[in-house]
């Protein structure tokens, strides 16, 4: 299993998820949470940038999201995402997290492990 996601660089789910949310446009918060978790401000931006205008996009997503409702405001993702799994924060995000897991495990190929 990879924790491979959202770009070249390898970042926890976690970290894009909690990251993500936070940033939505609060240029002084995006700062201060790039620098804690060493993040550049730049990725933080292309993550947001992923999830407003790829995510929407994907099959899992396609495939998902008329189970939601009423519907997710996708414009607030992924923040409005994870107010829809139920449990205290750790257990809606480890929700979250196992619902996006298609999205960040790289396909086997038929080469690997060889």
């Amino acid at each position: 299993m990879s924790v491979r996601f959202l770009g070249r660089r390898v970042y926890l789910s976690l970290a894009v998820v909690l990251s993500s949310a936070r940033h939505a446009g609060q240029r002084t918060t995006a700062a201060r949470l790039a620098s804690e978790l060493n993040i550049p401000v730049r990725t933080l931006q292309r993550w947001r940038q992923w999830w407003g205008e790829q995510f929407p996009l994907t099959p899992l997503w396609q495939a998902a999201c008329a189970r939601f409702m009423p519907p997710v405001d996708t414009a607030l993702f992924p923040a409005s995402l994870l107010e829809r799994f139920a449990g205290d924060a750790a257990e809606a995000l480890l929700r979250l997290l196992i619902f996006l897991s298609p999205l960040t495990v790289r396909p086997a190929t038929l080469n690997e492990g060889r």
